[in-house]
């Protein structure tokens, strides 16, 4: 797959077996025709697992390590196995396999190929090809087969194996697919019977070791397990290009035959374990497909990868299944190939549609994941080929030894550390100065510099506070009484609690009322009247009296002084508020540390006879210099009929 929209090959584990997956899917609509011999439909989806004795105990079938890899059962299926503990030799097998195949088919140039060039190699035919993520538009629906996996159902445990035997699973493969893979392995998986070498003069048998130039046996100095291997996968190749290709001459024979065996390394390299194409025959017309099961390491559960694969695959659609096996990833998605032109009939170039789906199992190691991968370039049979490959997910299971997968190579990410706060006689973490520092230049503030505001002081605990941790007792010094030092002070911020009555709407330019002196009042400044903001929302001032009509004419008898910028005070009218106001004034400075301070806002509750409308229920503003006299004549300051 692209990069910008896919894992790197490195972070992506299942990458290589997509490759795998999409180079087949070529293959298929490249060199399968009308020529081809193709199996009915029904043979895809006619056997079931409840109809076979062993499809519930597909470990006691004797597969690998003394049997092959994958053998056909009859009413079954194709069964398949692979483990953690065989990895294998890493033996090359491409070179020996395509020079058996040639021999067999008496030589000739392979489509796409030139014939003197010498040697025969993926890389010829433009192999391996990578897909691409296709358009949403083409993304093919989750199938019902596939949307019932979802539901929930009973899970099976893991067959107990011997220890060192690790974790094994074996699955299902329907009928309809032709195998690509050896039914025995690759070299080291399967044990083989190996014929013994020529004996020496000495009566000993030639080994790798005692292999010299100009030797001439059948091994060429190659491990006999190889030698094995490469003649085995030589032969099953030949008998599926037979099946494939039974009604045509041996050139479609050798093509195929050859062309597969030029990916042998690729698809060992991948880590499949089992690689199939499917030639099938429905309502007078062909459909093919492509089967693709590997095992990889990856060490994220599940519900991590389904998401990581929701957003790395944006044109996707994934959804999380429970399988007998266990939990699983499903992913549908629509994909693009190319097809080579060497591999093309007319030698052009071109791009083929295919819609996949893919599923991801993890093994019970807990750091593999079985991936099983189906593609086709024939939507109209995307139903057929899903429930197919459901049944293939659900004939799914597992063996382990107990032991966890060794993730080596692999990294993962360990859980961070509980912090827990040190005691009280251990220094402070290195790691959080900044905090201590934070801390002590707040106290340290505190004490210098006073904080003049209301409310209640409180202290903020710290970023590294752990109000869980078990409380360490002060160790005393003899018994005799220390001054607490900056360590035994409580950590925090010291910060002030607003009261219960504290409004953080009100205006910031109303004072408190009298007897509660603002902090910004001068030493010996004589005390001014408080004003109080007006209950009703009407401002009057005390030399201006309300005009109810709208008109002020100015005043003819001596200056007015201007209004204050304040709102005026409301005197005092009951005689609780004036006792108290007198009460007020009467305290000393000292009286407050002994009685406390007293919360809150004093406000004027106006008498019951106030009317606000009143022009002349509005008292004037308490001066102590009398009040102006008007001359008599004088014309009034307000005209109330205009």
């Amino acid at each position: 797959m692209t990069q910008d929209v896919q894992f790197s090959v490195e972070a992506n584990p299942f990458a290589a077996a997509e490759q795998v997956c999409a180079t087949l899917g070529t293959l298929t609509d490249a060199l399968f025709d009308e020529r081809t011999s193709r199996h009915p439909a029904a043979s895809l989806s006619a056997p079931r697992a409840t109809e076979h004795p062993a499809a519930e105990t597909l470990f006691g079938l004797p597969l690998a390590p003394n049997g092959p890899v994958h053998t056909a059962l009859d009413r079954l299926g194709t069964v398949t196995t692979a483990g953690t503990a065989r990895p294998g030799t890493g033996a090359r097998l491409t070179d020996r396999v395509v020079t058996a195949l040639q021999a067999r088919y008496g030589g000739g140039a392979v489509r796409g190929a030139i014939a003197d060039r010498g040697t025969t190699s993926a890389a010829l035919f433009q192999l391996p090809v990578t897909g691409e993520f296709a358009d949403a538009k083409l993304r093919p629906p989750f199938a019902p087969a596939l949307a019932a996996l979802a539901a929930g159902q009973q899970t099976r445990q893991p067959v107990e194996l011997p220890t060192g035997a690790g974790a094994e699973v074996r699955l299902v493969v329907p009928p309809g697919f032709h195998a690509l893979t050896s039914p025995g392995g690759p070299p080291g998986v399967s044990a083989r019977a190996v014929p013994p070498l020529p004996a020496l003069p000495d009566g000993t048998h030639r080994t790798d070791e005692t292999h010299r130039p100009g030797d001439t046996d059948r091994t060429g100095g190659t491990d006999p397990a190889t030698v094995a291997a490469a003649d085995e996968l030589a032969r099953h190749l030949a008998e599926v290009a037979e099946e494939l290709f039974s009604a045509t001459g041996p050139e479609p024979r050798r093509d195929f035959a050859v062309i597969s065996a030029t990916l042998a390394d690729l698809i060992r390299d991948a880590g499949v374990v089992y690689a199939g194409v499917c030639a099938l025959e429905l309502d007078d017309r062909t459909s093919d497909a492509a089967l693709v099961v590997s095992l990889a390491r990856h060490p994220l559960p599940i519900t991590a990868l389904a998401t990581e694969l929701a957003t790395v695959r944006r044109h996707a659609e994934v959804w999380t299944v429970l399988l007998p096996a266990g939990p699983a990833a499903v992913l549908v998605e629509g994909r693009t190939a190319p097809v080579p032109g060497p591999l093309a009939a007319d030698g052009q170039r071109r791009w083929v549609v295919t819609s996949a789906v893919q599923a991801f199992v993890p093994l019970p190691d807990g750091g593999t994941v079985l991936c099983a991968q189906l593609s086709t370039a024939r939507p109209e049979d995307w139903e057929l080929y899903t429930e197919a490959f459901a049944e293939l997910l659900k004939s799914v299971q597992f063996g382990w030894d107990g032991m966890p997968a060794a993730m080596s190579g692999v990294p993962v990410q360990a859980p961070a550390p509980v912090r827990t706060p040190a005691p009280a006689q251990a220094p402070a973490p290195a790691q959080a100065p900044a905090a201590a520092a934070v801390a002590v230049a707040a106290e340290t503030d505190a004490e210098e510099k006073p904080v003049h505001l209301r409310g209640t002081p409180v202290r903020v605990p710290p970023a590294d506070f752990n109000p869980f941790a078990p409380v360490a007792e002060v160790p005393s010094s003899g018994g005799e009484d220390t001054a607490p030092d900056a360590e035994d002070r409580p950590k925090g911020t010291p910060v002030m609690v607003p009261p219960a009555d504290f409004n953080p709407f009100s205006m910031e330019g109303i004072p408190d009322a009298p007897g509660d002196a603002p902090a910004a009042r001068p030493a010996g400044a004589a005390p001014v009247a408080a004003p109080v903001a007006d209950p009703f929302g009407t401002t009057v001032t005390a030399e201006q009296k309300a005009d109810p009509f709208g008109t002020t004419l100015p005043s003819q008898g001596p200056a007015v002084p201007p209004p204050p910028s304040t709102p005026p005070v409301v005197p005092a009218q009951a005689p609780p508020v004036a006792v108290e106001a007198a009460a007020q004034e009467s305290e000393q400075p000292g009286d407050e540390e002994e009685a406390g301070p007293r919360k809150g806002t004093p406000v004027m509750v106006p008498p019951p006879d106030f009317n606000p409308f009143s022009m002349e229920g509005i008292p004037a503003l308490p001066t102590d210099e009398p009040e102006p006299v008007a001359a008599v004549g004088a014309e009034p300051e307000n005209r109330p009929f205009g």
